[in-house]
C-alpha cells in the first residue's frame, strides 16, 4: 500500500489543523493505521492509532483530549484531527499502515510494527 499524508501547515497555537493520508490499493481496510511525527535530531514518536474498523483508538498522552484519529474506509483515507495546537505539537507527521494482526494492535506504539509509511507532512506552531 502506498500512503500520502496531507494538510500540514503553519498555524497559531490554539489553532487546528486536519492531517489527511490517502493510500492506494483495494485492502485499506486490512490495516491498522497510525500517526508519528518526528523532530530534526529528535526519534520519531508516536501520536496516535486507529484498528481497521475505526473501533479501537489509541493515543500518546501528550496529545490526548486534543487530537482525534478516525477513518473513512470507502475513501481509503485516515484523518488526524488536531486541535489546541502547541508549540511543541510542531513536527514532520508521517501516517503508517501495518496489517491487522494481534501484534500490530500489541505494539501499535513501535514504530517499526509498520510496514509503510507515508512521506511526511510538515506542521508548524507559532507561540
Amino acid at each position: 500500500v502506498q500512503l500520502q499524508a496531507s494538510g500540514g501547515g503553519m498555524v497559531q497555537a490554539g489553532g487546528s489543523l486536519r492531517l489527511s493520508c490517502a493510500a492506494s490499493g483495494r485492502t485499506f481496510s486490512s490495516y491498522n493505521m497510525a500517526w508519528f511525527r518526528q523532530v530534526p535530531g529528535k526519534e520519531r514518536e508516536f501520536v496516535a492509532f486507529i484498528t481497521w474498523s475505526g473501533g479501537i483508538t489509541k493515543y500518546a498522552d501528550s496529545v490526548k483530549g486534543r487530537f482525534t484519529i478516525s477513518r473513512d474506509n470507502a475513501k481509503n483515507t485516515v484523518y488526524l484531527q488536531m486541535n489546541t495546537l502547541k508549540p511543541e505539537d510542531t513536527a514532520v507527521y508521517y501516517c503508517a499502515a501495518a496489517p491487522r494482526t494481534s501484534d500490530s494492535y500489541a505494539f501499535y506504539y513501535r514504530d517499526r510494527t509498520y510496514d509503510y509509511w507515508g512521506q511526511g507532512t510538515l506542521v508548524t506552531v507559532s507561540s
